[in-house]
């Protein structure tokens, strides 16, 4: 048997991020450097970086890599890829071209298990129609993966950012949630858990085939349907990129556990114990502007995810147009919750 790669990281997938926390006291010493042509910068946290160009079109720019959070290389490539065009998605924009960033423990992982993870990665981006233009790659103790993505916007056409939003609106999450739970639970398991039968194999098997899918189809969606703001959840969880949202916006939400769709089986796992350390940064990053909700609701909603879904922030009137637009599409399209006035970021739970 070969080397198992979720044995060799202490966390993975979007889990390995720096907590929200950590990451804003990270940035401060970069401060603002406004710059006419910067529309989207630091300002509002949002998911990517976005240049207006001299004929109009913008420019979008994005990075993300982590360390392996499945045993199979192609499938982790082909993870990576999704997730890392996906904040180009979230801004309403489509991604142009790529550049890889590889970081590999050579004495310990085969070039040849690197190539897997390279033509995983090579298929989403030509599923998804953007050239893989080169790459950095570096020696390091753990295997990371991801890209560099650069997208754009037509000319004329604004980008979808966290500062959107307006009370009224509603909450439309087109991915389910549970994605770090299953991987610390398959990370765990010996690996026949994963793929027999059982309900950890179910529920790692709807995980990989969600995180394999783009979100490109759910942001034609949302900008067809007019939407107002759009993020994807990932790393910090349903309720961190849903608080900087808000941040941005100045507004509040209420959120309808019930209604927020996750993966069979995932709470028992999280009652199990199969709860990321990313999870508890989540929690502690918006705890002050959490009300309500008992603590198995809390840990799910602040689940670190991996190529999650897109969350998107649209009129009352333009919710139906926007359903109707993702099933169609094959995506999901759960009215989560509304924003409301209220305390910049604070989220009630119901």
């Amino acid at each position: 048997m070969g080397v198992r790669l979720t044995a060799m990281t202490r966390f993975g997938g979007c889990a390995c991020k720096i907590g929200p926390d950590e990451l804003r006291r990270i940035l401060r010493p970069i401060g603002v450097d406004p710059h006419p042509d910067l529309i989207v910068g630091l300002e509002t946290g949002d998911d990517a970086a976005v240049w207006r160009r001299p004929d109009g079109r913008s420019i979008i720019a994005t990075t993300d890599f982590f360390a392996p959070l499945v045993d199979d290389a192609a499938t982790w490539g082909a993870i990576a890829a999704t997730n890392a065009a996906s904040d180009v998605y979230a801004m309403g924009g489509e991604p142009l071209f790529a550049l890889n960033v590889v970081a590999w423990p050579t004495e310990v992982l085969s070039f040849e298990l690197l190539d897997e993870v390279m033509s995983g990665a090579a298929a989403v981006a030509r599923d998804g129609g953007w050239v893989i233009a080169g790459g950095h790659s570096v020696v390091a103790p753990e295997p990371l993966f991801g890209q560099v993505i650069i997208g754009e916007l037509p000319a004329g056409v604004a980008p979808l950012t966290n500062a959107g939003a307006r009370p009224g609106d509603v909450l439309v999450l087109t991915k389910a949630i549970g994605t770090g739970a299953i991987a610390t639970a398959h990370k765990r398991s010996e690996p026949e858990m994963s793929r027999g039968a059982g309900d950890l194999a179910v529920a790692f098997g709807a995980a990989v085939a969600s995180m394999c899918r783009l979100n490109r189809d759910a942001a034609r969606a949302a900008r067809s349907a007019q939407a107002r703001a759009m993020t994807d959840v990932t790393g910090f969880g349903l309720l961190g990129h849903l608080h900087k949202l808000l941040v941005g916006s100045g507004c509040a939400a209420q959120i309808e556990f019930d209604a927020v769709p996750r993966f069979q089986g995932v709470e028992a796992l999280v009652a199990a114990g199969n709860v990321p350390g990313g999870t508890l940064r989540n929690l502690e990053y918006v705890g002050s502007h959490l009300l309500g909700g008992d603590e198995g609701a809390r840990l799910l909603l602040a689940d670190p995810q991996t190529s999650g879904g897109l969350l998107i922030v649209c009129p009352p009137e333009s919710v139906d147009r926007l359903a109707a637009a993702l099933t169609v599409a094959g995506d999901l399209a759960a009215v989560v919750g509304r924003v409301t006035a209220g305390v910049p970021g604070e989220v009630t739970l119901r």
